[in-house]
């Protein structure tokens, strides 16, 4: 029986984002530890090799396929109300103790870790997505990043049939890997885990290409929302919290933050799980900074109205939300406040299906793990 590991290196093509260097060496640039890799060994995400000085990525499977509210990515100020199919692969750059998806995530690095993938055509998602209604197609789960060039091979289908397009990602860029997706990549979300060097290091990174990229991916037009998981005795103090809105609202303003609720996961067990007040406090820290549009998350119903939509100018609730389900949409079709006309910063175009509607249960189609 093939190791997980053989399976994938038949599951690949050939990089298009990397150099070479002397002998049979090759730097990637999928993410930001930019690795120098030998002929026969992996790069930090240990699924993009040099196999004779030719450097190969994932291509043509997936771990698994959901779709689902996009909300749930979260994506707050895009097509509110609407389904997203979101798929992913296996592999990360980071190895974060409390990832919710290490199943997926840290496939190569954790023997308890899924085992299972499923080939597939990028034409066999987007109609998928049609199928199911969905108006975005996602690519999440693992780090979209390390696999770009298969996100960019399901995006060009995706785009070609009028869907919209968006990364799930920690961040972890480089300009290189931006500029290559960024004909195909509407959406992203970053993942702002705090504002600490060292505290990154423990995740397996470094927090100075999450800044320089989120910087990039606002300025290079994506449509850019950014989340922090508050995690007790990790990232929650005051200070933190201020650095990071500060940082933001240094980009835009109008830069959504979701802070959202840490549960004991993988291996981090010993914080406590965040309580509603935590997210309060980080929340009013965020509007203290200056940012506009600030969300409380994975804590449904507790966070008053820290899951709904105001208007920056006049403060009417504009999109009401409880958990996913977006219960009433009142913005205009140009994305206005329907009471002062204030334009609020998104991507709304035609959202489908109406505010409020769920999802059937049929329709997960996909999942391997």
């Amino acid at each position: 029986m093939p190791t997980l590991a053989e399976q994938l290196g038949r599951q690949v093509r050939e990089s298009e984002l990397h150099r070479p260097l002397e002998g049979t060496r090759v730097q990637c640039f999928a993410c930001g530890h930019r690795c120098p890799i030998p002929a026969g060994f992996s790069g930090v995400c240990k699924v993009r090799f040099n196999r004779a000085g030719i450097l190969y990525a994932p291509f043509g499977y997936v771990n698994s396929a959901y779709c689902d509210p996009i909300e749930k990515k979260p994506f707050f100020h895009a097509l509110p109300g609407s389904r997203a199919l979101s798929f992913g692969m296996l592999g990360c750059d980071l190895h974060c103790g409390y990832c919710q998806n290490w199943v997926s995530s840290q496939a190569l690095r954790d023997f308890r870790s899924t085992l299972e993938f499923e080939t597939v055509r990028p034409k066999d998602l987007v109609a998928m997505a049609l199928r199911q209604g969905a108006s975005s197609l996602v690519s999440t789960y693992n780090e979209p990043l390390i696999t770009a060039e298969w996100a960019v091979a399901v995006f060009r289908e995706a785009k070609a049939a009028g869907l919209t397009t968006g990364f799930v990602s920690n961040g972890n860029a480089t300009p290189e890997v931006l500029a290559y997706i960024r004909p195909w990549v509407d959406l992203y979300k970053v993942d702002l885990k705090s504002f600490d060097d060292r505290k990154y290091h423990e995740l397996g990174g470094r927090i100075a290409p999450i800044l320089d990229s989120i910087g990039r991916i606002h300025q290079m037009g994506f449509w850019l929302e950014v989340v922090t998981l508050v995690v007790p005795g990790f990232n929650d103090s005051d200070d933190e919290l201020g650095r990071m809105a500060g940082f933001l609202a240094g980009i835009s303003r109008d830069i959504p933050w979701h802070v959202t609720a840490f549960h004991k996961d993988y291996k981090m067990t010993g914080p406590a799980n965040t309580p509603a007040a935590a997210l309060l406090r980080a929340a009013e820290i965020g509007r203290g900074a200056g940012l506009r549009h600030v969300y409380a998350g994975n804590l449904p119903a507790a966070t008053g109205r820290l899951e709904d939509t105001h208007c920056p100018e006049c403060r009417r609730v504009l999109i009401e939300r409880v958990g996913f389900r977006v219960r009433a949409n009142r913005l205009t079709a140009e994305g206005r406040c329907p009471h002062c006309a204030t334009p609020i910063p998104g991507r709304w175009g035609a959202q489908s299906p109406a505010a409020g509607q769920q999802l059937r249960p049929d329709l997960v189609h996909i999942r391997c793990g």
